[in-house]
């Protein structure tokens, strides 16, 4: 994945885990692994944690998160690449969360792939990107994205990706509620709410891709679709109002990324997108760039 270059201080490794956004999202129905198949484009952001990494005995975790070790994903990637490759060592992990959790940005998901190019490199295991993908399947859905992004169209469970080259960045303002989404949660209720057959939704992708480049805004908003958001605004109706309230501060047009329930506007300058932040207040909000 293209991004800012490792800067190494003797045997110390400093990563960026970026943020992710989703710009359609279509849940074709449930697998026999309990996962669902989705066809996704995803794009990273500029809004990153950051990932610190130093050779140890043993595998350690700092955060400035209190997340017990069961959920901790950094922890779980870190083990499983030891396992995977029979590392004999550890490493001291620290973890600077800048992305909100539980936002459908991929925060979790960009910090295990991160831990896994980021031990690659720092024990020397010379994996390439196709085995840590592989390792990064038994993480999480959104894990093996973060090794083949920054933007690239996803599909089956998650571990189906395909790289797309898109030329010109868009500046996004991306508003998160003061509230949690748990994604199984939205998965399931997803399913209670289409319990007849699916119809999956046709998505000309390479039609999508040539708007995202020409900043076809019109057209853009046109092909925008999430699975996701009758159900999670069907419980939060906030989310609802703030899509409507980007576009009444200027937005082309707005969306929820993921599982919500963060929500994100296309602007069309920083400057615009920072004066409509100013009155989204109470909400977090961000002025992001998508990455190229």
């Amino acid at each position: 994945m293209k991004g800012p270059v490792p800067v190494s201080h003797h045997s110390c490794l400093s990563l960026d885990a970026p943020a992710k956004i989703n710009w359609f999202l279509g849940v074709a129905g449930k697998r026999g692994d309990g996962y669902h198949n989705i066809v996704s484009l995803m794009q990273c952001i500029s809004l990153y944690d950051t990932l610190t990494f130093d050779h140890a005995d043993s595998i350690n975790i700092t955060s400035d998160l209190d997340i017990p070790l069961r959920d901790n994903i950094v922890h779980k990637a870190a083990s499983l690449l030891k396992e995977y490759t029979s590392y004999g060592k550890g490493a001291d992990i620290l973890l600077k969360k800048n992305v909100p959790v539980s936002a459908g940005l991929g925060g979790g998901s960009s910090d295990a792939a991160c831990t896994l190019s980021g031990l690659n490199k720092l024990w020397g295991l010379g994996l390439s990107r196709k085995r840590l993908s592989s390792i990064a399947s038994e993480i999480g859905s959104d894990v093996p994205f973060f090794l083949n992004g920054p933007v690239a169209v996803v599909e089956g469970k998650g571990e189906k990706t395909r790289q797309v080259k898109v030329h010109s960045s868009v500046v996004l303002l991306l508003v998160k509620p003061a509230l949690s989404v748990s994604t199984a949660w939205a998965y399931a209720d997803f399913d209670k709410m289409n319990s007849d057959k699916l119809t999956k939704k046709v998505v000309d992708i390479k039609l999508f891709c040539r708007a995202l480049m020409r900043k076809d805004f019109a057209s853009l908003g046109n092909m925008l679709f999430n699975d996701l958001e009758e159900v999670v605004t069907g419980k939060y109706p906030v989310v609802r109002e703030i899509k409507l309230r980007l576009i009444e501060e200027g937005a082309f047009f707005s969306a929820m990324s993921g599982s919500g329930p963060t929500v994100f506007g296309v602007y069309g300058s920083r400057e615009t997108a920072e004066k409509a932040a100013g009155r989204m207040e109470p909400h977090l909000c961000r002025v992001v760039e998508t990455r190229i």
